[in-house]
């Protein structure tokens, strides 16, 4: 059962400047509506889908500006969903929502390409939060930029670029680099980066950390001289 808890939101707005679109995927009747009535109430337009055929056919004809996924579905799975959707639009923002909760399933779809992972129980104010991340607010200004050397990382707007080149990280990727770039020049151990972005969970997120952070050294550093540097001690994100 979802929990529902809400606090007013900014409207989020589409690149046009129309109020954003977003696609609801779930075969969970009550919940689509329930998710549906709770989103448009923000001020977005919201379309939902119960199945994967559906949503990639009202994905084609509505043109989402971000996509609320469930892994679980009676035709084909939430990954394969989001692999036929990337093929038409790569930098397509997709959630999943799923009652999957091991490190192993989380772990799973964010390698797939997810740009974040919300378990069942969950809260709206957490779905809010997180479209808010994926697709922007509407006149929020950037005021919180940490910047190492040429790495810029916008707290408000949750991107990241180095170079003036963005750089396209999952959800639980930018939280991992926040918390690095938040101790630049500092040693920082994957037990406080765990503690910092899955608080109050078990040593079992460690898996997803040491993960995150895998990917975020190619990202950050592939082809470029290395910010982020590796130690028996830990993390350490700054210039030698």
């Amino acid at each position: 059962m979802m929990m529902v808890t809400s606090a007013a939101a900014d409207s989020l707005t589409g690149d046009s400047g129309r109020p954003a679109r977003i696609l609801v995927v779930d075969d969970e009747p009550s919940l689509a509506e329930l998710l549906t009535m709770a989103l448009s109430y923000e001020g977005w337009e919201v379309r939902s889908a119960g199945d994967g055929t559906a949503a990639l056919r009202i994905a084609a004809e509505f043109g989402p500006d971000a996509v609320v996924l469930d892994v679980s579905l009676p035709d084909f799975d939430g990954v394969e969903v989001l692999r036929r959707l990337r093929a038409d639009r790569p930098r397509l923002p997709v959630l999943f929502l799923t009652a999957r909760d091991s490190a192993e399933d989380r772990a799973a779809g964010l390698r797939a390409g997810a740009d974040g992972y919300l378990t069942k129980p969950f809260s709206l104010e957490q779905v809010v939060g997180r479209l808010q991340g994926l697709v922007g607010v509407t006149g929020e200004p950037d005021a919180s930029v940490l910047t190492v050397g040429d790495l810029a990382l916008s707290v408000e707007r949750r991107t990241a670029h180095r170079g003036g080149a963005e750089i396209t990280l999952t959800a639980v990727e930018f939280d991992v680099l926040h918390q690095l770039m938040r101790h630049a020049g500092r040693v920082v151990t994957e037990e406080e980066i765990r503690a910092q972005v899955f608080p109050g969970s078990s040593g079992g997120r460690t898996n997803l950390v040491t993960l995150s952070l895998n990917y975020l050294r190619r990202k950050v550093d592939g082809g470029r001289e290395p910010l982020l540097h590796v130690s028996e001690a830990g993390y350490r994100i700054g210039s030698d």
